[in-house]
């Protein structure tokens, strides 16, 4: 008996789109992530990309419990003196709500080379309009 190891020949890449209205922001990205990295698939090979691409919209319309939009901060450091730049939830939902999403899926994806591929497999859009249509992206709930 050997172990299976997918090539990356052998994926079929499907697109899905996930509709993040009145949705909780962890179990958005815990659904995108598991489809970007594979992980229901039969196939799954740890060090392959097996994922689909997924296709985020509404992006501004994601919940935030508890006080999260108010209290939690992003925070950024550019590397120059007086570099240090942070916002609140709130207020990066305003500026790009995309952001939100974007981060809380990259946090549960791997952060090596592996991830930065998976990673580019994610669209976010605010509103529901996307530039996927050709693609016909399955739903997910």
């Amino acid at each position: 008996m050997k172990t299976f190891s997918a090539k990356a020949s052998q994926i079929e890449r499907k697109w899905y789109i996930v509709d993040a209205t009145d949705r909780s922001l962890g179990r958005v990205a815990v659904t995108v992530a598991k489809l970007l990295r594979g992980k229901g698939k039969p196939i799954f090979t740890p060090h392959v990309d097996t994922g689909d691409y997924v296709v985020v919209i509404n992006a501004e319309k994601v919940r935030l419990t508890g006080k999260k939009e108010v209290q939690k901060t992003f925070m950024s450091f550019s590397g120059y003196v007086g570099g240090h730049r942070s916002e609140t939830a709130e207020h990066r939902r305003q500026r790009r709500p995309e952001l939100l999403i974007e981060h809380a899926v990259k946090g549960m994806i791997p952060h090596n080379r592996l991830g930065r591929a998976v990673f580019t497999k994610l669209k976010v859009y605010k509103g529901d309009k996307h530039p996927h249509e050709a693609q016909q992206p399955i739903p997910v709930h």
